[in-house]
């Protein structure tokens, strides 16, 4: 996306660069103003504003680091890209640090120049539009696809997450989307990727979290023939078979430290090579990362590399759980009953008032994909035309188990003490019953661990092997 009117400085002391930069972005319609070393860049910035500040790190009068944190005290939101001969991790995450929006090693290339900057531009732009505000009403419909129109949602909290979705899709710019376990996330990137105008190119999802590191890495970047025992023949990876379209990373945060760097190199400089081959192939593609893990605090602990994170966190969104969007949740079950009720070849199948209070009270802490999983049982088991009570998992009526288990907890009573659940008067299926129980305490596990899988399994007291197979088996 060009933006002609975009004013840039450029800070280098070597003459050839500065002039072979200037002539570069003017030919892409900026207007491009040039210091020599960093006393005249901040002169510059004294006397007007800038889109943009592309500087080089190794100055004699102050590095461009310096000059970047000087130029954020005069333009706090000036965007920018910092450029060295000298490259090292170390001096990547502290331009990132300072608030580099991206960092380049010379030589570089030209594409990758133009097209830096462009999502730099852009990102600023995006930044500066107006995002509709808490509680307001949708926009008007003007013919134009929308969030709104794949995903659900009328709450305060799920319209600004449309709003950002609908600013943000137009862009190249990697996106970070965060949340719970079941709360859209993979929803929520191809709803990006159906506004963008990658929108008729491919759209490839992928699991991190489900394959080893060595099926990831084949699996991502492919492999040549006779890569390894079994590669019978040459075979494309998902970043090629998403060409000029997008690829979604979803479960980011289980990513092996060695494929962290081989997805960082990407994510640099849009290349990569198969498995087992020594070609370099450019990627055209748009990343979009999911992960309900706290990847700040995993850079902190040491299990996530801090420069992806920064490369990966160009735009977050931020889904919220759906205890925190209950106005959603009538919409959301309606959806999911009619939905179902299609399927099932039920027309008319409607939730009873006692039903939608039911669901109304459940903290659901395994979100949106625990709501459709309950109402797909409820459809399939309900004999009148509206789903009943008698239709819901029984951890939904009467005293939760997790209200029994915190009650023994805290000391304050026993199972014994507590009220005894409904207890159906034709009986109930005892099986399904702990299957239910058994997944909500998974699920609630996973909440209060911050979808730390380890620390679940410590919670609940049980092997991290045994935690991963009921979590793979209740699709957690």
């Amino acid at each position: 996306m060009t933006q002609p009117s975009a004013r840039i400085l450029v800070v280098d002391d070597e003459r050839s660069m500065r002039e072979f930069l200037a002539i570069m972005l003017t030919r892409e319609g900026y207007e491009i103003v040039a210091a020599e070393n960093g006393a005249q860049a901040l002169a510059a910035l004294r006397q007007r504003s800038f889109d943009l500040l592309i500087s080089d790190i190794r100055m004699p009068d102050c590095s461009g680091i310096d000059v970047l944190r000087e130029a954020k005290t005069l333009q706090p939101d000036l965007p920018g890209i910092l450029m060295t001969a000298f490259s090292s991790t170390q001096t990547a995450i502290e331009a990132l640090r300072t608030g580099a929006l991206d960092y380049i090693s010379k030589p570089f290339d030209v594409d990758e120049m133009k097209r830096v900057v462009a999502q730099a531009l852009e990102r600023r732009t995006l930044r500066d539009q107006p995002v509709a505000p808490a509680g307001g009403e949708p926009a008007e419909d003007d013919g134009r696809p929308r969030a709104r129109d794949t995903m659900i949602g009328r709450s305060p909290a799920m319209q600004r997450v449309f709003s950002l979705i609908e600013a943000i899709a137009g862009t190249s710019s990697t996106v970070l989307i965060t949340g719970e376990s079941g709360t859209g996330k993979e929803m929520a990137a191809r709803a990006i990727h159906r506004l963008s105008p990658r929108a008729e190119r491919p759209f490839v999802a992928l699991n991190c979290g489900a394959l080893t590191e060595t099926l990831l890495e084949s699996e991502l970047f492919g492999h040549e023939k006779g890569a390894f025992t079994g590669a019978m023949a040459t075979t494309r990876g998902l970043i090629e078979q998403a060409e000029k379209g997008t690829i979604f990373l979803d479960e980011l945060g289980e990513m092996s430290a060695m494929m962290q760097v081989k997805l960082l190199r990407v994510l640099q400089e849009r290349r990569f090579r198969r498995v087992g081959g020594h070609e370099e192939i450019a990627a055209d593609i748009r990343i979009i990362a999911a992960t309900n893990r706290d990847l700040a605090k995993m850079v902190s602990e040491g299990t996530f590399r801090e420069d992806l994170y920064y490369r990966v966190n160009v735009i977050p969104v931020a889904l919220p759980p759906l205890r925190e969007r209950r106005d959603d949740i009538p919409v959301l079950a309606r959806h999911f009953v009619q939905r179902f009720a299609r399927e099932m070849r039920r027309p008319g199948a409607d939730l009873s008032p006692e039903a939608m209070d039911a669901l109304l009270r459940h903290p659901w802490p395994g979100n949106i994909r625990e709501l459709e999983n309950v109402l797909e049982r409820a459809v399939a088991l309900e004999t009148s035309p509206a789903i009943t009570l008698a239709s819901l998992p029984d951890h939904l009526l009467g005293v939760a188990p997790l209200a029994v288990a915190a009650a023994v907890a805290s000391g304050d009573g026993s199972a014994a003490s507590a009220p005894a659940p409904l207890f159906p008067d034709e009986g109930f299926d005892l099986e399904r019953h702990v299957q239910d129980v058994e997944r909500e305490y998974l699920a609630e596990a996973l909440r209060r661990a911050d979808g730390v899988k380890v620390r679940a399994a410590e919670l609940l007291g049980m092997s991290f092997r045994s935690f991963r197979y009921y979590a793979k088996k209740y699709n957690l």
